[in-house]
């Protein structure tokens, strides 16, 4: 798609955006490790939390919820940024509740049970009050931590792992009626849904391992990045390598818009008919708006105009 309008450029690898009611987006800058504003072509930084704040979404006391991966070890090839192994200074990955009125921020989890958060990486809110993240995993030279899916309580007071064992789980969102939680894969470009039987529980594999029923797989090679659904309940997941938003029909019928970034990560909805797609081009550090095909599904907790 050629038609959009650049809303920022400079950005050190955007993510996570969220469309206010006011005109401005809230959005992770990964590199830069804050949690900043978008407004009127101005950049301004609401919180600096170190590591690689990730995906972000409002929660239900007004604050904004930040998946924080640790943070990542940066190259820059042929003037694009490009995001890699652990950061030198990783420790760990966490959940963190940022004030956005006083930009104070605190560490909600960072483990569950005696294992560390390697990745955390997108989150949904449930009409709830909880919330359901992924962690994408760790990559190191020679290995990696593998991720999954968790679902959460804000309060810190519960945690549960839902499944785990995923090549990377990144984005996350959740079907109309909140019966299904979608989440793209990664490295192989699959989407998967998980179906809802109890609070923070799925249908499990009956085989053992990563729960989930595969809705669709590429046929080119392709990452899966962040994710949002539309009203009518079909899911436009970011590209990477093929850059722009591929959208997928819960039957698993997919067609591609492209977008002038090979690391298109995330898209948000907004405005009032919520088909403003806010996009970020993260190698290129840019921001964009376009007009969409269909309206965007409103998130739980999130203030529209």
């Amino acid at each position: 798609m050629s038609d959009f309008e650049v809303l920022a450029e400079g950005l050190q690898f955007p993510e996570g955006p969220i469309a206010m009611p006011d005109g401005s987006v809230i959005l992770v800058e990964i590199k830069r490790g804050t949690l900043s504003r978008v407004y009127n072509g101005k950049i301004e930084v609401i919180a600096n939390l170190g590591g690689g704040p990730n995906g972000a979404a409002l929660g239900p006391d007004g604050a904004c919820y930040v998946c924080n991966n640790g943070g990542f070890a940066w190259r820059e090839l042929e003037g694009l940024l490009i995001p890699g192994n652990a950061a030198a200074d990783y420790t760990t990955g966490r959940i963190e509740r940022v004030d956005l009125k006083t930009g104070k921020f605190e560490r909600i989890y960072d483990k569950i049970n005696v294992n560390k958060l390697s990745g955390p990486n997108d989150i949904v809110f449930e009409k709830s009050g909880a919330f359901w993240f992924t962690d994408l995993g760790k990559n190191y030279p020679r290995s990696k931590d593998r991720g999954g899916l968790y679902w959460a309580k804000p309060d810190g007071s519960a945690l549960k792992e839902v499944s785990y064992g995923h090549v990377g789980l990144n984005g996350v969102g959740l079907s109309p009626d909140e019966k299904t939680v979608y989440a793209a894969e990664t490295e192989t470009g699959k989407l998967w849904a998980f179906d809802i039987i109890g609070e923070g529980q799925t249908t499990p594999n009956p085989y053992g391992g990563p729960a989930g029923r595969c809705v669709a797989v590429q046929p080119l090679h392709v990452f899966f990045d962040s994710l949002a659904v539309q009203a009518n309940g079909d899911v436009c997941v970011a590209t990477i390598l093929n850059g722009g938003i591929t959208t997928i029909t819960p039957q698993g019928a997919s067609t591609h818009t492209a977008f002038p970034d090979l690391i298109t990560t995330n898209i948000c909805f907004g405005g009032k008919d919520m088909r403003d797609a806010y996009i970020t081009l993260s190698s290129t550090g840019k921001l964009i708006k376009a007009r969409w095909s269909a309206p965007g599904l409103k998130l739980n907790f999130c203030p529209y105009p």
